[in-house]
């Protein structure tokens, strides 16, 4: 999926849980999601310094956050299925946050981890 700047540019500018609503489309229809990879996954933090796991809905979307502490990460991506059945419940486990769809500008919304399954299976359900 090749995405244009001014999609890109359109997206970004949305508010957060409007992202989120694309990304859970987007996600559910490319089966795949995107994060930072360095030597392990990118980790962002909480106000409170919990652990926050961001994932993006496009390669384009990851690379513009990789700047600063993320600058040598590279997109990476993440099948559906193993973010489903594995990172999730390893998040859990480890009591990480999911970012999803943070910007330069804006940080990802959190939504709670069962209810972001939730949302993409009803997407996938809905799609199939």
């Amino acid at each position: 999926m090749k995405i244009t700047q001014k999609q890109i540019e359109a997206v970004i500018a949305l508010p957060g849980p409007k992202r989120y609503a694309h990304f859970i489309k987007v996600a559910a229809d490319q089966r795949q999601v995107w994060g930072l990879y360095l030597d392990g996954w990118a980790l962002a933090g909480t106000s409170d310094e919990t652990p926050v796991f961001p994932i993006w809905p496009a390669k384009e979307y990851a690379l513009l956050c990789a700047t600063k502490d993320w600058a040598q990460y590279e997109a990476k991506a993440i099948d559906l299925d193993y973010l489903l059945e594995t990172l999730i419940p390893n998040l859990k486990d480890d009591q990480v946050k999911l970012g999803v769809f943070y910007t330069p500008n804006d940080k990802g919304v959190l939504p709670e981890l069962d209810q972001f399954t939730s949302d993409i299976r009803m997407e996938l359900d809905r799609i199939e």
